[in-house]
């Protein structure tokens, strides 16, 4: 029997995740507050639902990929939420970026029901989602997170077990720090260039001859330096590190 799995935010990150389930023998339902996204999908073989409590009463292993904690609760245990028609077993795997306490409060909410929530943070954009070479950074119990390997499998090149709930959360804000930190050396690269009289795209052609630019480096290049539209990559590193300084 096909193991049924549910998706739930089909945006930039999750749309091209949820996008490999059903023609992978996945049974896939999968929910969006934009119709069309959920229209999209049922192409390629995955059954639409009309909230997330239906995703919750028709799959055992989901994932939520939505932009912000309050969505991440609201999907969690809104009215119509996950938990309100999850079955005794499920496992719920959060891949927003997210701050740790909301992963383990979640967790000890879900736990109640016997609903089992972990931490499934993802890297590596949709270019990596497209092609299946994901890493996803994991906290939560390992009997868990064996359970839903194969969800996780059909998406990824690795799967790195950070520790308990919360910690797959802490492992992308540090990771995330590492990001920000390329974002300024690239910046700054291309302001030297501009300085001295180089053209920027030669560097570019060294950036991605040298490094792996093909996702941080070179969204970094289209945002700012091509387009100069500095504001998308500032709001969502002044995020992250919000969340960071709200760790205890």
């Amino acid at each position: 029997m096909a193991i049924r799995v549910g998706f739930i935010g089909l945006g930039n990150q999750g749309g091209p995740i949820a996008t490999h389930y059903a023609p992978s023998g996945f049974q896939t339902t999968v929910y969006d507050v934009d119709p069309q996204k959920i229209h999209e999908l049922e192409q390629s073989g995955a059954q639409g639902a009309t909230s997330p409590r239906e995703v919750g009463e028709s799959a055992s292993l989901i994932g939520v990929c939505v932009p912000e904690d309050d969505h991440v609760r609201d999907v969690v245990q809104g009215k119509n939420g996950i938990l309100a028609g999850a079955a005794p077993g499920t496992v719920i795997l959060i891949h927003s970026t997210i701050l740790p306490q909301t992963a383990i409060e979640l967790s000890s909410e879900a736990a109640q029901q016997g609903v089992a929530l972990l931490d499934a943070c993802v890297t590596g954009g949709a270019a990596r989602a497209q092609s299946k070479e994901l890493t996803y950074m994991v906290g939560g119990d390992q009997e868990d997170l064996e359970k839903a390997r194969p969800m996780l499998e059909c998406t990824s090149a690795h799967i790195i077990h950070a520790g308990p709930v919360g910690n797959g959360a802490k492992l992308k804000l540090c990771l995330n720090m590492i990001t920000y930190i390329q974002w300024a050396a690239v910046s700054e690269s291309f302001a030297l260039a501009q300085a001295i009289d180089l053209p920027k795209e030669v560097l570019e052609e060294v950036h991605q001859e040298l490094f792996d630019w093909q996702g941080t480096g070179m969204s970094v290049m289209e945002m700012s330096h091509r387009s100069k539209q500095y504001l998308p990559i500032i709001e969502e590193a002044e995020e992250d590190l919000r969340a960071l300084l709200a760790i205890p």
